[in-house]
């Protein structure tokens, strides 16, 4: 059973992470690169920037700040940047895949692609739309709390929410939909971590393209996540009574 999780998982998450990696190259990426060219100049010299150039602009042919490599090192740091942002991409999903098959089995619920996709959209939940809602994804330049308090309140809302969701979902008594409501709401009461004051080098049109793109992005890969799973999960199943017969 283990060895079955484990190939699952391999080869869920590795096809999800793959085809991540690729939409991540084609919408995510550019608007990073743009972001850090604003990032490398003085602040006053972006905000006249910002309100001048537009998404196209910035996210089509963005600038070398002057601290970048030389032409001859740049092409080998691009590969270099696409080849470890995959490598985490797919390490991700392999790690989430896992998890996924993990709860899935835990849970007894039937293991199929339609089920899984239900868990897969609970998983970006959990993970992405409801952190997200305090600490939206943020782009090079921007401004934020400490490291350390924006993690410790992102995983806390992460396990509030599975909670929450587990409770409401499941069968069970009534109280356990207001204790569940409850545990939804309880991170975004408390609120999450934020700077005194907010500065940004980056145009807000970019700021809000990148968290557009990167939640349509997380949705999209924990769904190919928990779909893969599924469907190679079913096909152990039905390939092992043709080799037993």
């Amino acid at each position: 059973m283990l060895n079955r999780i484990v190939l699952v998982a391999l080869l869920a998450g590795g096809l999800a992470g793959l085809a991540g990696s690729l939409l991540q190259q084609l919408t995510v990426v550019p608007l990073i690169l743009a972001a850090e060219v604003y990032e490398k100049a003085p602040l006053h010299h972006h905000h006249e920037m910002g309100s001048a150039v537009s998404m196209q602009d910035a996210t089509a042919a963005p600038q070398v700040p002057s601290a970048a490599p030389g032409p001859e090192e740049a092409p080998w740091r691009g590969y270099q940047r696409v080849a470890i942002t995959t490598v985490a991409t797919v390490g991700a999903a392999v790690g989430f895949s896992l998890m996924l098959l993990v709860l899935m089995i835990s849970s007894g619920d039937t293991l199929d692609w339609k089920r899984a996709l239900g868990w897969g959209a609970a998983g970006f939940v959990v993970c992405g739309l409801a952190p997200s809602m305090g600490l939206a994804p943020e782009l090079p330049g921007s401004s934020a709390a400490s490291l350390e308090t924006r993690q410790l309140w992102w995983v806390g809302t992460a396990i509030a929410t599975a909670a929450g969701l587990w409770l409401m979902l499941r069968p069970g008594a009534q109280w356990r939909i207001a204790v569940g409501v409850l545990l939804l709401l309880a991170p975004h009461v408390i609120g999450a971590p934020h700077p005194e004051a907010f500065a940004s080098n980056v145009p807000a049109e970019l700021a809000a393209a990148f968290t557009a793109r990167s939640l349509v992005l997380q949705a999209v890969l924990w769904l190919m996540m928990a779909g893969f799973a599924g469907y190679f999960w079913t096909r152990g199943e039905t390939a092992a009574p043709a080799r037993a017969a």
